[in-house]
């Protein structure tokens, strides 16, 4: 089967005249719900708190591109805090109560974030005014979890942004991901970021498969997204505005706004 549809792609390409000697994102018409400016309209029209910059009319999942010039990682590496904690300081630490990896980069805090017992860091990541980092959270490295956002008990982020007000509050995984403001993680919900033979991940368009150009990549949701408790989304999945994911269901492929998942 995966090898119809590999086929199916391959003659849609030729069709197009496209070759893998150009960027794949430069010739692909995406739909219009793959862009950051339809997917998350509120970092545009109402930016509240220091959050990654998206270029408008590129697909959103772009920052994911390690080697990209804007891309996440190097977003995180020039990210200029607007009151962060002293980590230096001993007696901060322990009022932490929680454990920092700084081997690799940075963990920035800003002061009015709320850190509960038990969080592990590992940097380079940022934590936004007021987020909520809850017991027991894994935080890895290259996770910008904005203001009003929360990570909940057990939760592992990793490559990852929570835009303001996004949660992901239950046992989750989040991997290589971006979520919306208001998005809402269900308890359980796993967002799967790398295939099981780990090759590069194709998203899927009406039927057709895509070269992402990316190994790991795990969903984009856009804003007002619910997904209910113990969903999966396979690895590509964008979501446009205010899906609904009802639970127990796995979701695959690129769908537009208001779209229910069941």
């Amino acid at each position: 089967m995966i090898m119809q549809q590999e086929n199916v792609f391959t003659e849609w390409r030729h069709k197009r005249h496209i070759h893998w000697s150009k960027p794949f994102g430069a010739v692909m018409e995406w739909p219009k719900y793959a862009f950051p400016e339809s997917l998350f309209p509120s970092i545009f029209t109402n930016p509240t708190s220091i959050s990654p910059v998206f270029s408008k009319g590129k697909p959103a999942w772009q920052l994911l591109d390690k080697e990209s010039q804007d891309s996440l990682k190097q977003q995180l590496s020039d990210v200029k805090a607007e009151s962060p904690m002293n980590l230096e300081d001993a007696k901060i630490r322990k009022s932490l109560q929680a454990t920092f990896d700084q081997t690799k980069g940075s963990v920035i805090i800003e002061n009015g974030a709320k850190i509960e017992p038990g969080v592990h860091f590992v940097g380079p990541c940022y934590v936004g005014k007021n987020a909520q980092i809850r017991h027991g959270a894994y935080i890895r490295e290259y996770s910008w979890i904005c203001s009003d956002s929360v990570v909940g008990h057990c939760t592992e982020v990793k490559h990852s942004i929570l835009l303001p007000g996004a949660k992901a509050p239950h046992f989750n995984y989040v991997g290589d991901s971006i979520l919306g403001k208001d998005v809402n993680l269900g308890a359980g919900v796993k967002l799967s970021n790398l295939r099981n033979d780990a090759t590069e991940v194709y998203l899927r368009i009406d039927g057709t498969r895509v070269a992402s150009g990316l190994r790991k990549f795990g969903a984009v949701l856009g804003e007002g997204c619910q997904l209910g408790c113990n969903a999966v989304t396979n690895p590509g999945t964008v979501l446009g505005l205010d899906n609904v994911v009802w639970p127990n269901i796995t979701v695959t492929g690129i769908h537009p706004s208001n779209t229910i998942h069941r």
